[in-house]
């Protein structure tokens, strides 16, 4: 049975692992997400988000977007090579609906994974 968990080992959690990924991306993004990648050493994905008070004021708000793209992620986690991946998120998140915002992090999912094939 394949698990469909967001564990601590598919997370990035230190500095160091997001300045890594900062240093020379593969990029998918739209005018509100953006994804930065690089391949990692580990079998699976792991991801890092970062959303700015900048673009996003409210704790709600900021946790409504982090809520959506973690559950995207767990969802989708065995279609990804084995990357880590960091979220840029901006302004433009908060017009969008769920099911909206859903549709778009899937596409930069599947975006993001050709890049990295291809």
């Amino acid at each position: 049975m394949t698990g469909y968990t967001f564990s601590r080992e598919l997370r990035l959690l230190t500095p160091a692992q997001f300045k890594s990924v900062f240093s020379n991306p593969i990029k998918a993004s739209s005018a509100e997400i953006t994804l930065l990648a690089i391949p990692n050493s580990e079998n699976h994905p792991r991801l890092g988000l970062t959303v700015a008070k900048k673009h996003v004021r409210r704790a709600n708000q900021r946790n409504r977007v982090k809520r959506l793209v973690r559950e995207s992620f767990r969802l989708n986690q065995h279609e990804l090579p084995p990357i880590d991946i960091v979220v840029l998120v901006r302004g433009g998140v908060l017009a969008m609906e769920n099911a909206e915002l859903n549709k778009l992090i899937e596409k930069l999912w599947r975006k993001l994974s050709r890049r990295y094939n291809g």
